[in-house]
């Protein structure tokens, strides 16, 4: 299959999905963003809390990542990506979260980042994982010495970011909230679908947690790759080994009778115990590659040449998983 055939799909959020869209725009033109929508942090988390719509900083990010590489879409892009300055109301807010706001107001949610699409001449399409606001609900080990067996509910993506102990799980909020419908077709028209990098609780999982689109993704016949992260999450995946992240995954996708990985990327220097990450791959039927993916100038960043080259050798090599794990 040529480069130019191969219709991918990204989900994730924040810097982790940035990482992902900048390394697959050099394999393939035919690319969707599909977008968490449940941050309660910084600029996203003022503007919930003022308006109904959706948190829009990881949307952005997306956008800029997809940018056209004329001077005036760069142009475009870089400006959605500037945050005001001085100490009034509107300090720190990118100009991007606010005009997207100002665009949801006015169009469905799918209508206003096509327009934004257009201003920044964006490879490719961005979409949310739901039409409405997310809530995120982690459940953690409470941060007790004297009993570790006690657990405890956070609400909000920022909090769980934030809290003390293990977290375990998360679920979402509203119960039984759809899934952008274009997303799920998206994903089920793929060659190539992407998990991941990303905060694992907060931007990887809650792509399986709506069951449209956890059913598209468990189904899907294109080639799952999972790209596991350089660094552990502080309070989300402190204690987690790169074959716990994947377990999470599965366990999380148990509804849907788990999820058909094809092929499971890690990086070179993230990986302590090699032998074990590859003894729980082989088991979940998938393949495994090893190497050299982080930035030469900071450990905690994909180089998106190296991933993007990662990641075609998985679309030259053999087919693997060919059923969910059970």
């Amino acid at each position: 299959m040529s480069s130019a055939a191969i219709k991918a799909v990204a989900l994730g959020g924040g810097h982790g999905l940035h990482a992902a869209l900048c390394a697959l725009r050099l394999i393939t033109d035919d690319l969707t963003a599909v977008v968490t929508v449940a941050d309660d942090g910084g600029s996203s988390g003022r503007i919930r809390r003022e308006l109904k719509v959706l948190p829009p900083g990881d949307l952005r990010m997306a956008l800029a990542a997809l940018a056209g590489a004329s001077p005036e879409h760069r142009a475009w892009a870089d400006l959605l990506q500037h945050r005001i300055g001085g100490s009034g109301v509107l300090a720190g807010h990118p100009v991007g979260n606010l005009m997207l706001t100002g665009l949801l107001e006015r169009e469905s949610p799918v209508a206003a980042l096509e327009q934004l699409s257009r201003l920044v001449g964006a490879v490719g399409r961005v979409l949310p994982m739901s039409p409405v606001p997310l809530d995120l609900v982690g459940e953690a080990d409470r941060f007790d010495p004297d009993d570790l067996t006690r657990r405890r509910l956070i609400r909000g993506q920022s909090s769980i970011a934030a809290t003390p102990g293990r977290v375990l799980s998360v679920r979402l909020l509203p119960p039984g909230a759809p899934a952008c419908a274009d997303a799920v077709d998206a994903v089920r028209a793929a060659d190539l679908v992407v998990l991941g990098p990303g905060s694992w609780f907060t931007s990887v999982l809650p792509h399986l947690l709506l069951r449209e689109l956890g059913t598209a993704i468990a189904t899907t016949k294109a080639r799952l790759v999972v790209v596991l992260n350089l660094v552990p999450q502080v309070g989300e995946t402190d204690d987690y080994q790169p074959h716990d992240l994947l377990a999470l995954l599965q366990r999380h996708a148990e509804p849907f009778g788990g999820l058909p990985i094809d092929t499971v990327l890690a990086d070179l220097d993230s990986v302590y115990d090699v032998e074990e990450l590859h003894r729980y791959v082989r088991g979940v039927g998938a393949g495994l590659v090893v190497s050299k993916l982080a930035a030469d100038d900071s450990v905690e960043r994909h180089d998106p040449v190296r991933l993007s080259r990662a990641i075609r050798e998985v679309l030259l090599s053999p087919r693997r998983a060919v059923t969910a794990a059970g």
